[in-house]
């Protein structure tokens, strides 16, 4: 039979133990929660940089990527430099609110959800579109002006 010394000593262990592991549950809750932060912010500067909210990106970030996606097309069909261009600015924009949206979720979501990246997806594509349907109808109405280079005269 266990003696009562031994069996406060079994006890002391064991919540030494359970204290330990209390202690390194929490530390591996923190830095997976760190991690997830800093990739979160991580997309949403770099979703900034190519989205359409910063306005001095383009320069640096989104022609760069179109043309080079447009140079990529060419190569099938010299045709397809000034379309595929187009739709590659478009796709970085697209891909840049995308990364906000992603990076937003990771930065400022507190509680662990179930992610539904088709919903997501679905979701900022539609919001993109939806964002470059309202510019197009904005400079149909004449109510912002386009930049010299675009216009017929």
């Amino acid at each position: 039979m266990a003696t009562i010394q031994e069996v406060t000593q079994l006890s002391v262990a064991g919540q030494t133990t359970s204290d330990e592991s209390s202690q390194t549950a929490n530390q591996v809750v923190i830095q997976p929660d760190m991690w997830k932060k800093l990739r979160g912010g991580f997309f949403l500067v770099l979703g900034y940089l190519l989205s359409p909210l910063c306005w001095w990106n383009d320069l640096l970030f989104n022609l760069p990527i179109a043309y080079g996606f447009g140079y990529i097309c060419s190569l099938f069909s010299p045709k397809l430099l000034i379309p595929c261009s187009i739709i590659g600015y478009w796709l970085s924009n697209v891909v840049g609110i995308l990364l906000m949206q992603l990076g937003s979720v990771d930065v400022f979501q507190n509680q662990p959800k179930e992610r539904n990246l088709k919903k997501e997806l679905f979701t900022g594509l539609v919001s993109s579109t939806v964002f470059t349907l309202v510019i197009i109808l904005l400079i149909q109405f004449k109510i912002i002006d386009t930049p010299v280079f675009f216009s017929n005269s």
